[in-house]
């Protein structure tokens, strides 16, 4: 029964739903709901569909693309709302190569959440990059549209993206061993958050190493590491933390950096750790 009411949600007449503008009024900007992977909790869905205002009207969309299998994505991400309450989730699968839909990406841009699933950031970058499904989503974000994202998802809000992938060594590896010039591999995100890098499942996976190489050789930016089943909730310059582990932001404000053959180093740079419920600034 619980599927057959997705797959009702997933026939939802989504053109006559209010969009996010008419909602928010046109100075209105959205929200970042960058989830770092893993288990959501209960309370983590119904924060989201709260700030995207989807219990008053409007409706949600699964963008499923980093997936390997983007069906089966759309399905379990609609469980989750559906758990909650939440049915008016739809799910589009852009598929590379064939002509975009404009009654998608018309959908997209009324949107009042879209959710980006867990899987291979490059994969789903691939797709969009420099598409009308990507202004889609920006436009939908500067209209008032909560833009979610878990793992894969999370990712590709940067504008410098993590692919997850190493420069120097072929095989894939979780984490880095070292800490080391040339080896950090960043592509071209949706730029939704222009002001950090996003890393994710990260305290779990102990990517300590991977941010501090991204802070060493882009000092400019914050490197925000975010755990699983935790997620950051920013609007504009302000950022909270949501669910239950942590968020690690490492920061080189003096710009430092040094290097002994292909190992680096730098001092001065600094370490937060927020808990949930805590708050900060992303440019202090």
């Amino acid at each position: 029964m619980k599927r057959k009411h997705i797959l009702l949600a997933l026939l939802l007449p989504l053109m006559a739903c209010q969009g996010p503008s008419e909602r928010a009024g046109e100075e209105a900007t959205g929200a970042l709901f960058i989830i770092g992977g893993g288990s959501r909790p209960a309370e983590m869905i119904d924060r989201l569909i709260t700030e995207a205002a989807l219990w008053e009207a409007g409706y949600g969309v699964i963008l499923p693309m980093s997936s390997a299998v983007p069906d089966s994505a759309i399905i379990w991400a609609s469980e989750q709302f559906l758990e909650q309450g939440m049915d008016r989730i739809t799910g589009f699968n852009f598929l590379p190569g064939e002509p975009i839909r404009e009654e998608w990406v018309d959908s997209l841009r009324g949107a009042h959440m879209i959710y980006i699933s867990g899987g291979d950031q490059s994969r789903f970058m691939d797709i969009v990059y420099g598409t009308p499904i990507m202004e889609a989503i920006h436009e939908a974000y500067q209209g008032g549209a909560v833009i979610a994202g878990t793992s894969a998802g999370a990712a590709v809000m940067s504008e410098k993206m993590i692919t997850g992938d190493e420069l120097r060594y072929p095989e894939y590896r979780p984490t880095f061993p070292v800490i080391e010039s040339e080896n950090l591999d960043l592509a071209r995100g949706l730029g939704l958050l222009r002001t950090a890098i996003i890393d994710q499942h990260f305290v779990w996976r102990s990517r300590h190493n991977r941010l501090i190489t991204a802070v060493l050789e882009h000092p400019d930016l914050p490197g925000i590491g975010i755990d699983e089943s935790t997620a950051i909730l920013v609007r504009g310059n302000a950022a909270e933390v949501v669910g239950v582990s942590q968020v690690l932001v490492f920061r080189n404000p003096g710009g430092s950096r040094s290097s002994h053959q292909e190992k680096m180093g730098g001092t001065g740079l600094t370490l937060d750790i927020f808990l949930p419920g805590d708050r900060f600034d992303i440019l202090p």
